[in-house]
């Protein structure tokens, strides 16, 4: 994988945590608590222009909630 800039590499992580959460049909609320770390922090980080960097750890909380493997976050699909 290749990221032409911190920019895109949050943007794509951000819209892979939205989209999986979306698909387990849970809220910021709900995904925030169960990965134990603030509803104001991940929206951040779910957010389009989000500049926010995120540590290996952070990322590993979400991915096990969401029951998906780390990677996932870094593949740039297509999004609704």
């Amino acid at each position: 994988m290749y990221f032409s800039s911190d920019t895109e590499l949050y943007r794509i992580i951000g819209a892979n945590i939205k989209q999986y959460r979306e698909m387990r049909n849970l809220t910021q609320m709900q995904l925030a608590d169960r990965a134990q770390i603030s509803i104001s922090y991940l929206s951040k980080i779910e957010a389009i222009g989000c500049t926010k960097s995120l540590s290996i750890s952070v990322l590993n909380q979400i991915a096990n909630v969401l029951q998906i493997d780390i990677t996932e976050f870094f593949k740039e699909v297509s999004h609704k």
